[in-house]
């Protein structure tokens, strides 16, 4: 798998894991809206900060559609992720192990 493809997969995989963490806990809700904030504020990524926050507005069903699809539109968002810390260093490194590990299949 080439190196972009790759990286494109664990991204899906990392959003998978955000999108089960905020079905359980709604304060990751908050905290993707606090770094929707921090991105506009600092003038980072604006264009995906501002779609994001539309997302994270509007209707629950749209929000988990764009964190696990596999569109190119999807996948440009995720680049710009609003929900970083929500998953924690070794269950992201497990994530990117087993990515790593399907693509060598």
């Amino acid at each position: 798998m080439d190196p972009h493809r790759l990286a494109e997969e664990r991204s899906l995989a990392l959003h998978r894991a955000v999108l089960a963490r905020l079905e359980g806990d709604p304060s990751v809700l908050e905290q993707a809206r606090a770094n929707v904030r921090s991105m506009l504020a600092e003038g980072r990524s604006a264009y995906y900060a501002r779609a994001w926050e539309e997302l994270l507005a509007g209707p629950a069903s749209r929000l988990r559609e764009v964190l696990v699809a596999d569109t190119e539109d999807a996948r440009a968002l995720r680049q710009a992720t609003p929900f970083a810390g929500v998953v924690g260093p070794r269950e992201r490194w497990e994530i990117w192990r087993q990515v790593r590990e399907q693509a060598g299949r």
